[in-house]
């Protein structure tokens, strides 16, 4: 996909022409263009136990605001059961790459069908306690009607969307304080109603929906971050 399209939205070409030029502190796998452009970078067999991706996909919704998907893990498993989170997982054998990883496992997860998802850009890694680390991937699907997601029972609960722009706002959120090694940072929770049922949107998965929103929006967040260390930027 290109973004000239007749008929989509001036506000969506203009973000996808400057998130391409996005430079993060690192760009392992950075896309020149479009998802059609497959980068190269294979990540050494040693790399990939620890190593996931996760689909941050845009869309413009019916106030022309911008909207991100997200899911309500599965409570059948063993991990994270019933949190929310991005699509995405770890990275297998035969990905190539990070944008591979997450538009594989946005399939799996969600349906969606990954020639629908223009990807972008691909931001900063975040690591976690664990030492997993976690690569945003961003894309845009330019025609929300043409998206046909269906939950995978075996993995998610509930897919629903909501404003990236709430992720800069002190509206729906509370935090806490938390310690680790000695260094006191904020966990963020959101709290967002998709039909009916209220999301809590918190820990890592906030953490790189805050960051993201302040990249798309180019402000910082009406709040005090304070991020946890070990959320630190990832050598590649």
């Amino acid at each position: 996909m290109d973004s000239t399209g007749v008929g989509r939205s001036e506000m969506l070409i203009s973000l996808a022409q400057r998130l391409r030029l996005y430079k993060p502190d690192h760009t392992p796998t950075q896309p020149t263009s479009s998802s059609s452009e497959n980068p190269t970078t294979i990540h050494p067999q040693e790399l990939r136990s620890k190593r996931a991706a996760v689909l941050i996909c845009l869309f413009q919704g019916e106030n022309a605001e911008l909207r991100v998907i997200l899911t309500k893990r599965s409570s059948k498993l063993s991990t994270h059961s019933g949190e929310v989170a991005l699509p995405g997982g770890k990275v297998e054998e035969g990905d190539a790459n990070d944008i591979e990883t997450a538009l594989r496992e946005a399939k799996e997860e969600i349906g969606l069908d990954p020639s629908l998802v223009d990807v972008v850009t691909v931001l900063e890694s975040f690591t976690n306690k664990r030492g997993m680390t976690v690569v945003p991937v961003v894309g845009i699907v330019w025609d929300k009607n043409l998206m046909n997601l269906i939950a995978n029972a075996d993995e998610v609960d509930a897919i629903f969307d909501a404003p990236l722009e709430m992720f800069l706002k002190d509206e729906n959120r509370r935090q806490q304080e938390r310690e680790w090694m000695g260094n006191k940072y904020l966990l963020h929770f959101f709290d967002h109603q998709a039909e009916n049922e209220v999301y809590i949107i918190w820990a890592l998965t906030a953490g790189i929906l805050i960051n993201a929103a302040s990249i798309i929006y180019q402000r910082p967040p009406d709040f005090q971050e304070l991020r946890p260390k070990f959320w630190s930027r990832s050598r590649q």
